[in-house]
């Protein structure tokens, strides 16, 4: 009922979206939104990442796999296991571009009569590569909607895209991957007993809300086919801060970006802000150097001595009169 919830709830929005523009509603969900929603989005990344940088790390607590740097005969790993901040940024940058961590990961199983298996589990590391690669493919392709004349890079990537030339319009191979890919993650948590039963509606809704924005563009370029000149239009007068919409838009386009606004909105206070938090991640960041130099945390307040020649003093009547023998007599 999650998932079910969710899908409802993501094709709701949609509706509103459609039929909200086709009620006169062109400026709300073509200006008015998108603005408070990028807002709420900087501010809200903003506030995450402030408050992350700002979180004392007293002391190293990198996650590592393999061997130390100790003596000179014993091979050391400096990506898994670095000594130094190059190699700690390099275990960084491996986990944000390849998500080496996730290609790691193994599952675990019960199986019958008792066996306890552990295997590679590289079909979750191959649909997350592939979705997050897709959505930034079509991200940058978008692009061309908001820069006139557009960028040679763009251009570039969009005809590597459509490099195959099915149809017409050109289907663009990332389109077909992100809608897969996502399909895959959804498919995957309702087909494992075990996820199932730990996924939560916030583990469905960031699925089925990128799911309804992929599926929204896909109809909106191979099935409705809306006006690019009007939507180009729309767009380019968001980003120079003099908003307009033209006529002829159809109320698709507006339903599309409502689902994204939603996602904007929703993205600080979700777990799709990892995006940020992995830069900060201080079991990640962090060189293992702790056998190297010492590390002082420097919040501890100074200790203050209280010798037992002190103590004795200060109660010394109690002590007295409990008939504890002292040092001081």
């Amino acid at each position: 009922m999650r998932v079910v919830w969710s899908l409802l709830l993501v094709g709701a929005l949609a509706l509103v979206g459609f039929f909200g523009a086709q009620a006169g509603g062109q400026a709300l969900f073509g200006i008015v939104l998108p603005y408070l929603a990028m807002a709420v989005f900087l501010v809200g990344i903003a506030v995450r990442v402030v408050g992350w940088a700002r979180s004392p790390v007293p002391f190293r607590i990198t996650t590592t796999c393999g061997q130390e740097r100790s003596l000179a005969w014993i091979k050391a790993s400096p990506l898994d296991n670095p000594s130094t901040g190059l190699g700690a940024a390099a275990r960084v940058l491996l986990e944000v571009l390849t998500f080496r961590s996730l290609f790691r990961n193994n599952r675990s199983e019960l199986r019958d009569g008792g066996r306890f298996t552990v295997s590679a589990d590289k079909w979750l590391w191959a649909a997350a590569l592939a979705f997050h690669y897709s959505f930034l493919v079509v991200f940058l392709r978008h692009y061309r909607f908001f820069a006139e004349p557009v960028p040679a890079v763009v251009a570039w990537i969009q005809g590597l895209d459509g490099f195959f030339q099915v149809g017409l319009p050109v289907v663009y191979v990332t389109d077909i991957v992100l809608v897969v890919a996502l399909g895959y993650l959804l498919w995957r948590r309702l087909a494992d007993p075990r996820l199932r039963y730990i996924s939560l509606p916030a583990d469905y809704f960031p699925l089925a809300l990128l799911l309804g924005i992929a599926l929204s563009g896909v109809l909106l370029r191979y099935v409705s086919k809306a006006d690019v000149v009007a939507v180009k239009e729309l767009a380019i007068g968001l980003v120079s801060l003099h908003p307009t919409v033209p006529q002829g838009i159809d109320p698709l386009v507006f339903a599309h970006i409502f689902l994204v606004s939603v996602l904007l909105t929703y993205f600080p206070f979700s777990k799709l802000v990892h995006m940020a938090g992995v830069f900060l991640s201080p079991t990640r960041n962090l060189a293992n150097d702790n056998r190297m130099r010492r590390h002082i945390n420097p919040w501890n307040p100074p200790i203050v001595g209280h010798t037992y020649a002190e103590w004795e003093h200060e109660f010394h009547d109690k002590l007295v009169a409990s008939g504890i023998p002292l040092d001081e007599e």
